[in-house]
């Protein structure tokens, strides 16, 4: 699709306006949404060729990104390697914004080293996160780090508790259990965010969101503000670029899932539908894939009996990797439990196959059942397709995808590397428009590649800003990834807004909540993207208009605010 400028999205039902009309209303929008003068804020545009200083860039007492991350090799290929973007020519900048949450020096820098397609797959094997020592030790220090998630879950169980009998009487201990919650859920975001900034293993956080945004867990409900770091860090990023079957299965057998869809309360004799309907639905096989309301019912009895239990009392452990039929005894795997009592044990029929009643066992028959099925397949792929390629992906690089899926019993890393290696995502690079996720992350990663960030809260603030609040999507099916969910005109005046926010640079990234704002801080949060190469080089392929506009700002500041505003900084 062609290219559109942040103002004609605004007018683009006007489309039949002359091609100087819409320069005009472009700039009329520009200067209204920002406040800056018209010269100013003409179109957004290029750097000087002045030679950055060493004090522009960093200051001796920054830590530097750089000094700290290494560029890992290539880990040991499990499929062929090819030379598919190398003979592409594919240009390292486009390529770096779509397999990373935003291209910066230290992402060129790797994939300068390794090259396009052993870049790739460095990408595709990697295992966890690779941060600065300095941005690791943040994240272990982090509660949800440190403690032991039944234990934690058990320590704020009995504070709930104890708040429920103060009820009427003394808030107090409600509004202390509400605000740890909240506390906890913002620690997991807070991780996640490090990770996307300063990881170099960016393809891993990229899927690590997406399948967290697959799998959607509200955080409005009950406790779960408090199991969504456990939810991401066990079920989803160990299985992010792994087998879909592993994946599902993780997720099946979490109790955030199983208590953010109902299935704590799938008993025999008093079934509950809805996690076995988002499961055809949103996580397998997709809206009008074949499968029925019997369907639906069907696997709701399969499901009977799973769910969770917190207490302390009678924890009888098992490994998740071995699900065994359990007629007589609950058995327990953390909080997530199967109570054979309030299983149902009759025999099911689930997409014409039948599923004797064994208890656990029929969830494994279930889950071969569905991975292997052609519409979880196509499903999976059309969403991935739509993620890193286009909002509407043709049918036959969905095919492909889906034909790699079943072929590779839902090896993901598989799936993808027959997306990237087409044509059409080639030929996408530079067209699909930031969700507000990948906007921010994408302008911070600029920002302060230089700058080890403490305090994420304000990047958080961003994007709540934007309408994209970490798990704050309150339905099942997650944040839309299609272009006309975060164009509008009103999200544009709020990126205008929240691109001021960065360009004048945020001291509260570097100081506590406790902590006052200081000289230091301010110093800190200064950043000068108009001096720096690697941003000058960006805007060298950018529109005439965008650079003519960041010629005529008058200060760093403003450059950095026109640079995040510009039409090329929508797209990825």
């Amino acid at each position: 699709m062609p290219d559109l400028s942040v103002s004609q999205i605004a007018v683009r039902q006007r489309a039949s306006l002359s091609f100087s009309a819409r320069n005009r209303i472009r700039i009329a929008t520009l200067r209204r949404l920002s406040g800056y003068s018209l010269s100013c804020m003409l179109m957004l545009s290029a750097c000087s060729s002045t030679p950055h200083s060493d004090r522009d860039r960093s200051q001796s007492n920054r830590p530097s990104v750089a000094s700290h991350t290494t560029i890992p090799s290539p880990a040991v290929l499990s499929f062929p390697q090819s030379d598919y973007f190398q003979h592409a020519q594919v240009e390292p900048l486009a390529f770096l914004n779509r397999l990373t949450w935003g291209s910066n020096r230290s992402s060129a820098a790797q994939l300068a080293m390794l090259g396009p397609d052993r870049f790739l797959m460095q990408q595709l094997n990697a295992k966890q996160s690779d941060v600065p020592s300095t941005i690791q030790a943040q994240i272990e220090r982090m509660t949800i780090s440190q403690k032991p998630f039944l234990t934690m879950m058990q320590e704020l169980d009995q504070q709930r508790e104890a708040a429920a009998k103060m009820k009427g009487t003394d808030d107090t201990l409600r509004k202390a259990y509400q605000q740890e919650l909240s506390r906890l859920a913002r620690e997991a975001a807070s991780r996640s965010v490090l990770r996307a900034v300063y990881s170099s293993n960016q393809l891993l956080e990229q899927m690590d969101w997406f399948w967290m945004n697959h799998f959607n867990i509200s955080s409005r409900k009950e406790n779960l503000r408090a199991m969504l770091g456990d939810f991401e860090e066990t079920a989803i990023r160990p299985n992010a670029l792994g087998h879909f079957r592993d994946l599902l299965r993780a997720t099946i057998l979490h109790p955030a899932m199983l208590r953010y869809l109902d299935n704590e309360h799938n008993a025999v004799g008093k079934i509950n539908e809805n996690y076995a309907r988002e499961l055809l639905e949103l996580h397998t096989m997709g809206v009008g894939s074949g499968y029925t309301q019997i369907d639906v019912q069907e696997l709701a009895r399969v499901l009977t009996g799973l769910g969770v239990n917190i207490r302390a009392d009678k924890i009888v452990q098992r490994p998740a990797a071995r699900l065994r039929q359990a007629r007589e005894e609950s058995v327990r795997f953390g909080m997530t439990e199967f109570n054979p009592r309030r299983h149902d044990f009759g025999d099911k029929n689930l997409l014409g196959v039948n599923i004797p009643g064994s208890g656990l066992q029929e969830i494994e028959q279930v889950l071969d059942l569905l991975c292997r099925h052609p519409a979880t397949a196509r499903f999976i792929s059309q969403k991935l397709a739509q993620y890193f390629v286009a909002d509407e992906p043709s049918e036959t690089l969905v095919q492909q995808m889906a034909r790699a899926f079943l072929q590779t019993q839902g090896d993901i890393r598989h799936v993808l590397k027959t997306m990237f290696e087409t044509p059409e995502f080639i030929a996408s690079l530079g067209k699909k428009w930031k969700d507000p996720m990948h906007y921010v992350l994408s302008s911070v990663r600029l920002a302060y590649e230089d700058q080890l960030i403490v305090n994420p809260g304000p990047v958080l603030s961003w994007m709540n800003t934007l309408g994209q609040q970490a798990n704050g999507h309150q339905t099942p099916d997650g944040y839309s990834m299609k272009e006309i969910a975060w164009a509008s005109p009103a999200q544009m005046t709020q990126r205008f807004e929240v691109a001021k926010l960065i360009a004048r640079g945020a001291p509260a990234l570097f100081k506590t909540d406790e902590e006052e704002t200081s000289a230091d801080h301010r110093e800190l949060a200064h950043f000068n993207l108009s001096r720096d190469a690697f941003a000058k080089k960006m805007v060298e392929s950018w529109s005439p208009a965008a650079r003519e506009a960041l010629n005529q700002a008058a200060n760093p500041q403003e450059w950095q605010a026109f640079f995040f505003s510009s039409p090329e900084m929508m797209r990825r």
